[in-house]
């Protein structure tokens, strides 16, 4: 006679199961609304006359000789501009192939999340018509500089240069949170400040090399999150009504 298993012998066995989305309560979605809101506030007041920006960017400035001495500095293009951003992106690639090997939704669509922030970073940015601050003319380049939200003078220079595209690559560690939030909340939020750290960090580099300012690098971590946030929303609402 063929003998049944106990249920809670079945639930031993080991099966292949695939961790599905969940969708994000709407208090999230109210708290991270203001906190942006607030942010975008803050960061258009900072970008407002580019104080900020030229105090921090002076400071790695040559006047005498009119460059940035750490332009081509081997240890911040090496290991700040090239090898940090490359771990990176094999983080986030690494992430996606095992969340796909262990059919985990979760660990997919945060490392798809990871690629998208710095994807819309780097859209905006193609289309800015701000420039670097090494092209322009108060450090040594030919560029008119302007205000986030002044009017762009005809000798803009080659643009390209808002928000920041560097820094974006390590905002985008903030993806992860959405792989973690209802299991692991702590981890999910340590991966939220992880992601601040390196963008600050790498964007950090990049202005004392001179490419760029630092509300450059405060923006690129905005619209990242945002866009994190935005579409963790519309992927999740979509799976929750299958």
């Amino acid at each position: 006679m063929t003998q049944i298993s106990p249920a809670s012998e079945l639930s031993k066995l080991k099966t292949i199961k695939t961790k599905l989305l969940y969708p994000l309560p709407l208090r999230f979605y109210g708290g991270q609304l203001l906190t942006l809101v607030l942010l975008a506030a803050v960061f258009s007041w900072l970008s407002r006359d580019e104080g900020l920006d030229r105090l921090m960017t002076g400071y790695w400035f040559d006047a005498a000789s009119q460059h940035f001495p750490l332009k081509d500095n081997a240890l911040l293009d090496l290991i700040n501009h090239r090898l940090a951003k490359y771990l990176i992106i094999a983080l986030a690639a690494c992430t996606l192939l095992y969340g796909a090997y262990r059919r985990n939704a979760r660990l997919v669509t945060a490392a798809l999340l990871m690629g998208l922030g710095a994807l819309v970073v780097g859209a905006l940015k193609a289309v800015s018509h701000h420039s670097c601050p090494w092209d322009l003319l108060e450090y040594g380049g030919d560029a008119v500089s302007y205000p986030l939200f002044g009017a762009v003078p005809a000798d803009s220079g080659p643009g390209r240069c808002f928000p920041g595209g560097h820094s974006s690559s390590g905002f985008m560690v903030m993806g992860l949170f959405f792989a973690f939030w209802r299991e692991r909340p702590r981890l999910a939020w340590s991966m939220v400040a992880v992601g601040v750290v390196l963008g600050l960090v790498m964007g950090y580099g990049q202005v004392m090399r001179g490419a760029h300012f630092f509300s450059h690098n405060l923006w690129a971590g905005w619209w990242v999150w945002f866009s994190q946030v935005v579409a963790y929303g519309l992927i999740s609402t979509w799976f929750a009504k299958k």
